[in-house]
């Protein structure tokens, strides 16, 4: 496969992560958060068999089996639940975009665990993304303390697992990428996902999912965003440009509220896309206070995400 080709595939992995916080909150109208959740990453597990296929687990090293599934699932129990337990579609987008912190986070990680090199850009980088989050959530007056509080405490517990996932998956990134060893366990990682979020709905009360034809419409485009995600970014990481990727990839937070405005019917006021500007000019900034002549910088092992 020519390397254009490549990165033409890695840039629809870019375009179906975008969708995925419109997805899972429409599946999740039809589903419920906890049984909608379970059947996305069920649905999406079948996808990765036949795309990325099942690896031969003998061969991963035991601390990324343990560490790596265990942050793997927990992050996205986090993502998808902050989505599903949103009261409102606006909501879920303000979720989704305290969730995409987490590339802003991972560079921190790799600063401060990682021996990873950075310049003073990383500061300015940092209070950015922090002041663009803290916008979003001021509602329509921009930067508003009081407003957000307000915000906030409307749905601590939407938000709070948001903000929760993005420390996970900037551990998750940090961890794996210094025990993985070249592994990629996506797969049955998902199959994880799935199995704790059936157990976590047949031991609980969460009522009768009612399946319909948008319901399956929804599933199958949030199971396929997820799935042929992952497989479609593998292919552009491994043979494509990785610095237009990881380029392209920091502008997800922008792409996915287009997508779920869209998805949502949720019209988002004009400080929202001020406060979404500035996560992503934090995270490009991150990003170049630790780029190097030798060492381009890339977005996703990183997500290998979402």
């Amino acid at each position: 496969m020519n390397n254009r080709k490549a990165t033409l595939i890695g840039l629809v992995a870019v375009l179906l992560w975008s969708a995925i916080v419109g997805l899972i909150r429409g599946v999740s109208e039809h589903l419920g958060p906890t049984g909608g959740a379970a059947a996305i990453y069920s649905v999406a597990s079948v996808f990765l068999l036949f795309s990325v296929g099942f690896p031969k687990l003998s061969t991963f090293p035991k601390r990324y089996l343990l560490w790596g599934s265990l942050l793997f699932v927990a992050y996205e129990l986090c993502l998808s639940l902050s989505i599903g337990y949103a009261n409102t579609g606006r909501q879920a987008i303000e979720v989704g975009m305290v969730n995409y912190l987490w590339p802003t986070f991972t560079l921190i990680s790799a600063i401060a665990f990682s021996n990873q090199r950075a310049n003073l850009l990383v500061v300015p980088g940092f209070v950015l993304s922090l002041l663009g989050i803290c916008w979003v959530l001021g509602g329509n007056q921009g930067l508003d303390l009081a407003g957000m509080l307000v915000n906030v405490q409307d749905n601590p517990l939407s938000y709070g697992l948001a903000l929760a996932g993005a420390i996970i998956w900037a551990a998750y990134c940090t961890v794996t990428t210094n025990i993985a060893r070249g592994k990629n366990g996506v797969t049955p990682f998902f199959m994880l996902v799935a199995l704790v979020l059936w157990v976590k709905f047949f031991l609980g009360d969460h009522g009768q999912m009612s399946f319909s034809a948008p319901a399956i419409i929804y599933l199958l485009l949030a199971a396929a965003a997820m799935g042929f995600g992952y497989a479609a970014w593998n292919v552009g990481i491994l043979h494509g440009n990785v610095t237009v990727l990881a380029g392209a990839s920091y502008f997800i937070p922008i792409f996915s509220s287009v997508l779920s405005a869209f998805l949502l019917h949720a019209p988002l006021p004009r400080s929202f896309w001020v406060g979404s500007s500035m996560v992503c000019a934090g995270s490009i900034l991150c990003c170049l206070a630790t780029r190097t002549k030798k060492s381009p910088p890339s977005q996703r092992d990183v997500v290998a995400n979402s």
